[in-house]
């Protein structure tokens, strides 16, 4: 009797009929290949007479991948082609997978698929497995939440919201125990000499801010953002003095004059969140660099609601209204810490604003799209972002004008 699996495990299966799929390889043109298998699937799969099976059973295997995110591809945000197929040294099927079908797997929490291929002369089958991503806190993660909860209601809380779909409480408790892991190592390395810095995506930095417009870095509370920027940019000189960061003072007074130190020590300039917009528009006409923190809460009179997480959040307005209004390029930043205590410090493709007939939907639409760029950061290492901070409060609705009763009317 076959085992059932884990609870939350997600399996799909297709099957192929290899004289159908033999009909399609003669109607599809060579160069159209490439748009329903990789050059290495169509080497792997050989020219001899078992070529149309070993390609039925790899396609059989792209369907069985899609069906692990129904939503999403019934969307069509995946499709066959954003899986593709190759084979180990031992002739063990593995699958590669596309940015796309990678942040699908990082929301749903699934760390590696797993692919079984097997064919007949008339059929081919496929079953992928979805492993689970298991969540291993430090000793002192686990001691910091039950002696030292600091606000640990909100940080459960906010778990809860944003994975309630994928995590049971016994995995949302686990991952809370990781975070407040990554929050002490955060403490400790403001005060460590020596880390190890890796920059990726520099180029595509530069290459935005080449046009000439400036450009707007939009960032979060990702790994340990502080050391990874100051330490990381540091290494460039060419941007020495370029960075310009839009924050408000932190709590406590003394951590804010330590960490306004630290950047300006390493050539960062600081601008206040309110009343800094002819700053910015200066700096972005001058080819500089200004770094907008947008994972916080917005208020009533700076915020639009849009989704984070599967839930609306209020998020800042004035970068979308600052980037449509410049044409400046909005280039996403993330960091992390890797297994080994490496920081990492990624740049990645900029974000294009949304268009639309109304202003104010253009706005909301940019900001969402800025919020998705932030989302995929986050869930590939969801333990290292500030849960304690409250994203999702209440989102404002317009004021109701409230009818005036006339004393004819009280009387009445």
């Amino acid at each position: 009797m076959t085992p059932e699996p884990p609870p939350g495990t997600r399996c799909g299966i297709d099957t192929v009929e290899i004289p159908r799929l033999e009909k399609l390889l003669r109607a599809t043109a060579p160069e159209d290949l490439g748009k329903l298998f990789t050059q290495q699937e169509l080497a792997d799969a050989g020219d001899g007479a078992g070529r149309t099976g070993s390609l039925a059973a790899r396609f059989a295997a792209k369907e069985a991948c899609c069906k692990l995110f129904p939503r999403e591809t019934a969307l069509g945000h995946l499709g066959p082609a954003d899986f593709s197929v190759r084979s180990d040294g031992y002739g063990a099927p593995h699958v590669e997978v596309s940015p796309a079908a990678r942040a699908a797997m990082n929301r749903a929490f699934v760390s590696e698929i797993r692919l079984s291929l097997t064919h007949t002369t008339h059929s081919a089958s496929a079953v992928a497995v979805a492993e689970k991503r298991k969540f291993r806190p430090p000793w002192f993660g686990r001691l910091v939440y039950h002696l030292l909860p600091l606000r640990r209601g909100v940080v459960l809380k906010n778990m809860r919201r944003a994975f309630a779909e994928v995590l049971d409480e016994a995995e949302v408790v686990l991952l809370a125990q990781c975070y407040y892991g990554h929050f002490v190592r955060c403490l400790m390395e403001f005060f460590l000499r020596k880390r190890t810095i890796r920059i990726e995506g520099m180029e595509t930095a530069s290459a935005a801010l080449a046009q000439g417009k400036g450009m707007l870095l939009l960032t979060g509370h990702f790994g340990n953002w502080e050391v990874a920027t100051v330490d990381g940019i540091r290494q460039f000189t060419e941007f020495k003095g370029l960075f310009h960061f839009v924050r408000k003072p932190l709590k406590p007074e003394f951590f804010n004059r330590f960490v306004t130190w630290r950047f300006r020590r390493a050539g960062f300039g600081t601008i206040p969140s309110r009343g800094s917009l002819d700053a910015i528009l200066d700096l972005l006409g001058q080819g500089q660099i200004v770094v907008f923190i947008y994972d916080q809460h917005a208020t009533q009179r700076d915020g639009v609601p849009a989704d984070f997480l599967g839930s609306p959040a209020n998020t800042f307005r004035s970068l979308p209204i600052i980037a449509m209004s410049t044409g400046a390029p909005v280039v996403p930043a993330t960091s992390w810490r890797e297994p080994d205590g490496t920081h990492v410090l990624r740049f990645e493709e900029p974000v294009p604003v949304i268009d639309h007939e109304k202003t104010e939907d253009a706005v909301r639409l940019t900001a969402t799209a800025f919020n998705k760029a932030l989302e995929d950061a986050l869930l590939r290492h969801p333990d290292q972002w500030i849960w304690m901070h409250q994203r999702w409060k209440e989102i404002f609705q317009p004021k109701r004008k409230r009818k005036r009763t006339s004393k004819v009317q009280k009387t009445a």
